[in-house]
């Protein structure tokens, strides 16, 4: 689940935020104040780069590394912070009245008075390309585009400025693993009257005669439950709700197709969980993240390997992350001594598996665990280069094409974030037109697909959704409530 997670100090919004739908329960560790770590290059003749934490830190580290390049880097500075002081822009388009974001999508003013706006059209390759010939800086500016997952020329440089600016001052770990997310903030749903039910797929959404809205209708072992509501609010993502839930006349609304064709699906990926004999320290791991690419034209190795055939593309993954789990927290040893965790992350195309979707979970047959190997295989060569203590030490693998992510999290086509992150994503007539209220009367739209992917970007859909359904501005309110206890505890 969770590898990182920025903006999680005391004191940020984001922080206060989770604090209240957790009652403070749970508890953030920050990462090393090098959180990312990227290798360019085959081993040998690799070359490693060091991401530090910090508004200056981050900035200054790069400097150091490629001295002669500041001015390139200052710039870069310039326009990350530029674009993310206008984030602020996307959560308002999704909140004004329908009518008002059209005219402010088609007066062309936001371009004018926003850089957020301005850069959105511009893909990350392009821009970096103007600001430095260094292929290898280059590399180090777009390093962080699998956490969004668009290659450099098909990314918009705000959305990219957006992830660059949430790791500025630094990473952090959910205290106890990501389980603990959902531990602390069942029993603040339980407590104001709601309830979590587990193994319960929906099957559908129900709408009454008028075509609201009305509950939803459960899987309960065989069985099908109603369970019925006055506001349905789903963070099933927009292809699974309007695609899967909705019965056909709702999915043939004009206003429901047009959002459609303004999406597309994000990319898959291919994902190995891997358990092991020995603690962190006696395997060398450490709670750093590893972005390894086998060059330096990011876009260029993308593009090859996810336009070549499957056999090619598994022999050949220009891109692996490695991320340590049980090295980042720090509850770890204690609860499970002797042991340690690594996930290894890279990115897989839907069609590659796409032949055996209907068939069972672990019976999809010979071919399938077969080229499932050889993806295996070629990664873990790259993560034994980077972490050779761990070779002999693994005491369980467990590997997951698109079609895993599609079985066990219903994410459509097995895609990481939910809709593409694309350019066509970032602009303001897009922005607008995808809010929370759907064209179903009573129907909302939460999560990923409404704000932005990860957990943040959730976490942002849910405010922006609850400030439209209680028709107020919950940011507003946040900033309140974050001020009046604030200064209650000062006093204390």
């Amino acid at each position: 689940g969770i590898h990182y997670v920025g903006r999680m100090q005391e004191g940020s919004i984001l922080r206060f935020l989770v604090d209240q739908l957790t009652e403070g329960q749970l508890e953030w560790v920050p990462l090393p104040p090098v959180f990312d770590v990227v290798i360019l290059g085959e081993p040998g003749s690799a070359r490693t780069y060091r991401l530090y934490s910090g508004r200056e830190g981050y900035f200054q580290g790069l400097k150091q590394q490629f001295p002669g390049e500041a001015a390139a880097i200052e710039e870069f500075e310039r326009l990350v912070k530029s674009v993310s002081r206008g984030i602020l822009l996307l959560a308002i388009l999704k909140l004004v009245p329908r009518a008002l974001g059209a005219l402010l999508c088609r007066s062309g003013l936001l371009p004018r008075l926003c850089p957020f706006f301005r850069l959105a059209s511009r893909s990350l390759k392009e821009v970096v390309a103007a600001l430095t010939s260094n292929r290898e800086l280059r590399a180090i500016f777009s390093y962080i585009f699998p956490t969004y997952g668009v290659m450099p020329s098909k990314a918009s440089f705000s959305m990219h400025s957006i992830l660059v600016d949430h790791f500025l001052c630094g990473a952090w770990y959910p205290k106890g693993g990501a389980g603990e997310i959902a531990f602390h903030t069942i029993p603040v749903i339980r407590k104001a009257g709601g309830n979590v039910f587990g193994r319960a797929p929906v099957h559908r959404i129900l709408l009454d005669s008028q075509g609201k809205a009305c509950g939803v209708s459960v899987k309960k072992g065989q069985d099908l439950v109603n369970i019925f509501a006055p506001i349905i609010i789903s963070d099933a993502g927009i292809f699974n709700t309007y695609e899967r839930l909705l019965p056909a006349e709702a999915r043939a609304l004009p206003e429901i197709q047009s959002q459609l064709r303004m999406v597309t699906h994000g990319e898959g990926g291919f994902t190995i969980f891997v358990g092991l004999n020995g603690s962190n320290e006696e395997l060398g791991l450490e709670p750093a993240n590893y972005y390894l690419y086998q060059g330096h034209d990011l876009d260029e190795m993308m593009h090859r390997y996810l336009s070549s055939s499957r056999e090619e593309a598994a022999k050949n993954i220009p891109v692996v992350f490695v991320s340590c789990p049980s090295a980042k927290d720090p509850t770890w040893e204690t609860r499970h001594p002797g042991k340690s965790t690594l996930v290894i992350v890279t990115f897989a195309r839907y069609e590659w598996f796409e032949e055996w979707k209907d068939k069972q979970v672990h019976k999809r047959g010979d071919d399938y665990e077969e080229l499932k190997q050889t993806f295996v295989d070629t990664i873990m060569q790259t993560v034994f280069k980077l972490y050779p203590r761990i070779e002999d030490r693994i005491a369980y693998l467990s590997s997951g094409t698109p079609l895993t992510n599609q079985h066990y999290i219903a994410s459509p086509e097995g895609e990481f974030y939910g809709v593409n992150h694309d350019m066509a994503r970032l602009q303001a007539e897009a922005i607008a037109a995808v809010r929370p209220q759907t064209p179903v009367p009573n129907l909302y739209l939460t999560g990923q697909d409404l704000c932005l992917g990860g957990f943040a970007g959730a976490l942002q859909g849910a405010v922006i959704c609850t400030s439209s359904i209680l028709k107020r501005n919950l940011y507003v309110d946040m900033a309140w409530l974050k001020k009046r206890t604030e200064a209650t505890n000062t006093r204390k």
